[in-house]
């Protein structure tokens, strides 16, 4: 096994054969520092030659910490120093300032079962902190939340882990602030921090108005001006015109629940003042649209023509109060509504004397009163030919012979001719008209 047929002296011995291979410092140890007791069932185990080694150091005391016996896992057969890690063994890594920290001040209960939370090592640490007051303000106490192993001084927290992410103003906030009654189930609403802004403000007044205290309404976290509301996609009523430049408390002094969107919610006022035209008076619907756009009072306007009576001819520059005069609602749209006095007032041909239909438009049209129009012919069936065109109408109807024009239906022109000229009229029929055959 160790000497050859040569010499004695030359003896060898391949320790790698067996099941414990020298290396590193184990290489020029003398066999006989392991193997004074025999070389059968030579013990394998550190502490079987190192024990003295083990008892012996106070840099960490192995023995008062309680160390493993077994070197390998801090120490390999290279020397005892510099230490290896005891990451592969705890599952805790020694990273940042952790490197440099003595192993009793983790475990000064020994080393078994470890406890590997921050507070473990570091309670000390977190109750002492004033500045923010750890305890006072209710800080977790899993410190790596903000800290890291590189240093305390660096405290970071990364709240956009949570589910409140801080944008705009909100970054620079004071934890504390949103934070007094601590870190555990702390409120995400609006008013749970800003209570006292929403109630101190004034213009508008965000209490008296009701205004919601859901701040992101009108508010981002850029900052409070501008503040932005989306009127049109929160109500469903667009601001448009000079509607864009109320004051808020104007349509919404009662709140902002259930606020009415007619016109004369906000606008009665200016309708009962209107004296050009008197709308009070003149009956005019409060609904402003009908007139008014969101542009300006100034500028109204209505279409006649979107109603039954579109307004033509000499109709188009009449004031509105003409027609109107008892109201907008059920307005007759009959000619002698408006043009009685017209009728009655007219003499050449006297319209009442002759008995004339009231309806203005068998003769005469929206473009003024004259030229008048009347198809003789086809109103009477007599057509008026040759001189008869020049002949004024009351020559023919003084005595109203219009109310007898079913007389002269059939009659041929030379007939009636004949019988004006056989006996001229002095009142009354012409003589022998009533014994014209039909």
């Amino acid at each position: 096994m160790c000497h050859d047929e040569g010499s004695w002296g030359n003896a060898t011995f391949d320790h790698n054969s067996t099941s414990f291979p020298l290396t590193g410092m184990h290489t020029s140890v003398n066999c006989i520092e392991c193997h004074a007791a025999g070389y059968t069932n030579t013990p394998t185990n550190c502490d079987a030659c190192h024990l003295t080694d083990y008892n012996g150091t106070v840099e960490p005391n192995h023995a008062q910490a309680n160390f493993s016996t077994d070197c390998t896992q801090c120490h390999t057969a290279d020397g005892w120093t510099p230490a290896a890690s005891t990451t592969r063994h705890t599952g805790f890594a020694l990273n940042g300032t952790h490197h440099n920290v003595n192993c009793n001040q983790c475990h000064a209960a020994g080393y078994a079962n470890t406890p590997n939370t921050c507070e473990a090592c570091h309670m000390a640490d977190y109750n002492a902190t004033t500045d923010p007051n750890h305890v006072a303000a209710g800080f977790p106490t899993d410190c790596a939340m903000c800290h890291d192993e590189g240093s305390w001084g660096n405290a970071t927290f990364d709240h956009n882990s949570t589910s409140f992410p801080l944008t705009g103003m909100h970054v620079n906030v004071n934890c504390i602030e949103c934070h007094a009654a601590g870190y555990t189930n702390t409120p995400t609403n609006c008013d749970a921090c800003h209570l006292t802004d929403y109630n101190g403000t004034v213009e508008p007044n965000h209490a008296q108005a009701n205004f919601s205290t859901d701040c992101t309404q009108c508010h981002t976290a850029d900052g409070w001006t501008p503040s932005s509301f989306d009127h049109t996609a929160a109500t469903g009523w667009p601001l448009q015109g000079s509607h864009q430049n109320v004051n808020c408390n104007q349509c919404h002094a009662a709140g902002y629940a259930n606020t009415p969107n007619t016109c004369e919610a906000c606008h009665l006022a200016d309708y009962n003042a209107t004296t050009d035209p008197n709308h009070v008076t003149a009956g005019f619907p409060t609904d402003c649209a009908m007139c008014h756009d969101e542009g300006s009072w100034g500028n109204a306007t209505f279409d006649h023509n979107s109603t039954s009576f579109p307004l033509t001819g000499m109709h188009v520059n009449v004031n509105c109060i003409e027609c109107h005069a008892a109201g907008y609602t059920n307005t007759p749209t009959n000619c002698d509504a408006c043009h009685l006095t017209d009728y009655n007032g007219t003499v050449e041909p006297n319209h009442a004397q002759a008995n004339f239909s009231t309806d203005c438009t068998q003769c005469h049209t929206a473009d003024g009163w004259t030229p008048s129009s009347f198809d003789h012919t086809a109103a009477t069936g007599w057509p008026l030919q040759g001189s008869h065109q020049n002949v004024n109408c009351n020559q023919c109807h003084s005595c109203g012979l219009c109310q007898h024009a079913e007389h002269l239906r059939g009659v041929p022109p030379d007939g009636l001719q004949r019988h004006h000229r056989s006996e001229p009229r002095s009142g009354g029929l012409p003589h022998g008209l009533r014994d014209v055959p039909r």
